[in-house]
């Protein structure tokens, strides 16, 4: 299965590398920054002092998968989404709590035989999430059931979630070569 990830509008720079280690760990094959996303070097639009100030906070939690990650930024989103759809990718979006939308638990029995063996995730900001305007663009939403009394998991912790479900229950899956 090829993933990438795209991390949009995440506000957190802690959060950012502790995604790209779980990515890393669970073998996605690129990330996309996009819109206010901290990104590290040699992505980042800042002066150089303070894209340097934003690597070092990443690399805190990434421990060096920023570095060994294949990754891009992405100026107009909705342009890659189309691009990625065009060339096979089906679009996924790891959101809870939408209203108009159907989504799909991660618990359903049939969710592997809706998906891709390419697959683009998109991930929203922290307490917002993905903004409505991205909805259009969403093959399909995702949401990992809650059991306690809270409404969502960390952005990066559901991310890892949702990639080691990825990585051990969908039957596209081809084990990676170590070399």
């Amino acid at each position: 299965m090829e993933i990438i990830l795209v991390l949009h509008n995440i506000r957190s720079v802690y959060n950012v590398g502790s995604i790209l280690r779980s990515a890393d760990g669970f073998g996605v094959n690129q990330v996309i920054y996009s819109g206010y996303t901290p990104t590290p070097l040699p992505h980042s639009h800042l002066l150089p002092h303070l894209a340097q100030k934003i690597t070092d906070q990443i690399r805190k939690t990434a421990l060096g998968a920023e570095q060994t990650l294949p990754s891009m930024y992405s100026d107009d989103l909705f342009k890659t989404l189309r691009h990625y759809r065009t060339i096979g990718y089906q679009i996924l979006a790891l959101e809870n709590n939408l209203q108009d939308q159907t989504t799909y638990l991660l618990s359903d029995h049939d969710l592997p035989s809706r998906l891709s063996s390419r697959v683009v995730i998109l991930l929203g900001e922290e307490v917002a999430g993905l903004s409505p305007d991205f909805f259009n663009a969403v093959d399909l939403f995702l949401e990992i059931p809650m059991f306690g009394r809270k409404e969502s998991f960390n952005v990066s912790v559901a991310t890892a979630i949702l990639l080691f479900y990825l990585r051990t229950q969908v039957k596209q899956y081809i084990t990676p070569s170590i070399f």
